[in-house]
């Protein structure tokens, strides 16, 4: 598939190996094009020259000179000018036949364009949400779904292999509270200090046939409420727009023979990393760079929650995943360096091992702030902010801030139809292209496309705001790299809302139907296809829908 943006910074490497001769050393870094900042300054700019500087041993102006004339010859009439600036950057600016294959290229690739970029693919699981099955999944939750959902569909897009996979802790002491909580509803009384509170609790006790029959043990009460919790998360999920591969027990850690735990456990004390102290079984987590060695398993031969987390880390592996991806609540910040530490006594190269932290969420509406917990029953749930904001909302909002920061979710802001809600202006520009391509009809659209207006110049000069959103829409396979390398979907919610900014902004300035001479119209009408095509793409990334009229 071509690519412009990469052919022209070939080009500039390729102009920069003529200037040393030939040579290259594996420690030159390799030269950067980026995209123009200012109006003025070229349509890109590069740091080759700067870059040259030691090995030629001249002053980097006077080689950016020499690298222009260069690239002027090997671009031919692609170049349309070039510029020395600052300390030695050289600026470029394109000529419109460049911008016109560039469109032609960006048709061509259609929905493809950006994909597969990925010089390495990987195969990769990609855990996440993975809330307990004692309650319906908080709104909070809504922000591990919608990033995890978001990371799996651009790893995907970028080239990796990429499994999705929901862990639930359906073992442990939490399901034997929880079972508690609701025989104790059942029997009109009160769960213990340390169970649940939630009205769901109440309602778990009128499901659940004997619940309030002594003779039926807790733990039968505990797994059908567990087994009613999980089918309502997945549904919720469903509901969601997430999707997961596989739901995976906890349970299963700790069957057959011998099971996974017994598995992980003789791994490592083949290594030599496990002892015993005071009855327990230890793993020497601070030969991995640990502030203190953790239990495995207990005096009285139970395993931790941290010797399950071992043994799944030690399954992934078993089944074939290279690469464990593991966004986490900011509650467990701590518990990364003992996941990495036993991740390399079992073997694995610790790099191989992100567990990614997501910072907490605030619903925010007026001037209240919530913040929820599920053991004292207080939250809002993910089903009662779908049903207040809706799924496209939920999830741009989820989406458009780092994982790495709080995030406050502005109710009042997301249910607003009007340009400063995001997600709306988004889909709105999507709306509009849908509605003024459908105006023109596809026959027209057709003929745009394969018009001869596309692939050279038409009568006159090119708009800059043409120009500026075809270097918007050339960007889309550096950023897709940017955000699966830094695992921040965040880039491309911002960059759906760019793209959509440029798109109105040509919009604005440029006439589409009926612009004379009817050349300059067929090319307008080919660049809003291409923007259409690539707008629904990048909100399907995200996992937001492409609404063809609002």
């Amino acid at each position: 598939m071509s690519d412009p943006v990469a052919a022209l910074k070939q080009a500039v490497a390729d102009a920069a190996l003529q200037l040393r001769g030939g040579t290259q050393t594996e420690s030159q870094p390799p030269a950067r094009l980026d995209r123009a900042r200012r109006a003025g300054q070229g349509h890109y700019a590069t740091n080759a020259a700067m870059l040259l500087a030691p090995a030629l041993g001249l002053a980097p102006r006077e080689i950016a000179q020499a690298l222009g004339t260069q690239l002027t010859q090997a671009l031919r009439g692609s170049l349309l000018r070039f510029e020395v600036a600052g300390p030695g950057f050289l600026n470029l600016e394109l000529s419109d036949d460049w911008y016109h294959s560039a469109l032609r290229a960006l048709l061509e690739a259609g929905a493809g364009f950006g994909t597969g970029g990925a010089a390495h693919p990987e195969r990769i699981l990609l855990e996440f949400v993975s809330a307990n099955p004692t309650a319906v999944l908080v709104a909070a939750s809504g922000r591990h779904a919608a990033y995890g959902d978001a990371l799996a569909r651009i790893l995907r897009f970028h080239g990796h292999s990429v499994s999705t996979e929901y862990y639930f802790n359906d073992a442990g002491s939490q399901i034997q509270r929880l079972g508690e909580s609701v025989r104790a509803r059942a029997l009109g009384q009160e769960p213990p200090a340390d169970g649940y509170q939630g009205a769901y609790v109440a309602e778990l006790a009128t499901e659940i046939a004997g619940a309030d029959d002594p003779s039926v043990p807790v733990d039968a009460i505990a797994g059908r409420a567990v087994a009613i919790l999980l089918q309502r998360i997945k549904a919720t999920l469903a509901r969601y727009g997430v999707h997961f591969d596989t739901f995976f027990s906890e349970r299963t850690l700790h069957e057959g023979a011998p099971s996974p735990l017994e598995r992980a456990l003789s791994r490592l004390r083949e290594a030599g990393h496990v002892y015993e102290h005071e009855g327990a079984v230890w793993l020497r987590t601070t030969t991995f760079g640990d502030d203190k060695d953790r239990v495995l398993l207990r005096s009285g031969g139970e395993p931790t929650y941290f010797a399950a987390d071992v043994a799944y880390m030690e399954n992934k592996r078993e089944r074939g995943f290279e690469r464990q991806l593991l966004p986490v609540g900011a509650d467990h910040h701590g518990y990364v360096a003992r996941l990495k530490a036993a991740f390399q006594a079992l073997g694995n190269d610790p790099d191989l091992l992100e567990p990614l932290i997501l910072q907490f969420v605030h619903l925010v509406e007026g001037d209240a702030r919530t913040a929820m917990s599920k053991r004292r029953g207080e939250f809002v749930t993910l089903d009662e902010l779908l049903d207040e904001i809706g799924v496209d909302a939920t999830r741009y909002f989820m989406l458009q801030s780092s994982h790495e920061r709080t995030l406050d979710l502005n109710l009042d802001l997301a249910r607003s139809d009007s340009s400063e809600n995001p997600v709306y202006y988004i889909q709105y520009a999507h709306a509009r292209l849908s509605s003024m391509l459908a105006r023109v009809g596809d026959e027209r659209v057709s003929l745009a496309v394969a018009a001869d207006a596309v692939w050279s110049s038409p009568a006159g000069e090119l708009h800059s705001s043409e120009q500026e959103l075809i270097r918007k829409l050339l960007s889309l396979p550096e950023e897709v790299a940017e955000t699966a390398q830094r695992r921040a979907p965040h880039r491309m919610a911002a960059y759906a809302l760019e793209l959509a900014q440029d798109f109105t902004a040509f919009y604005r300035d440029c006439k589409v139907v009926g612009a004379e001479p009817s050349e300059t119209e067929s090319f307008r009408i080919a660049l809003c296809a291409a923007t259409r095509t690539q707008l629904a793409v990048v909100l399907e990334l995200l996992g937001v829908s492409a609404p063809s009229s609002m």
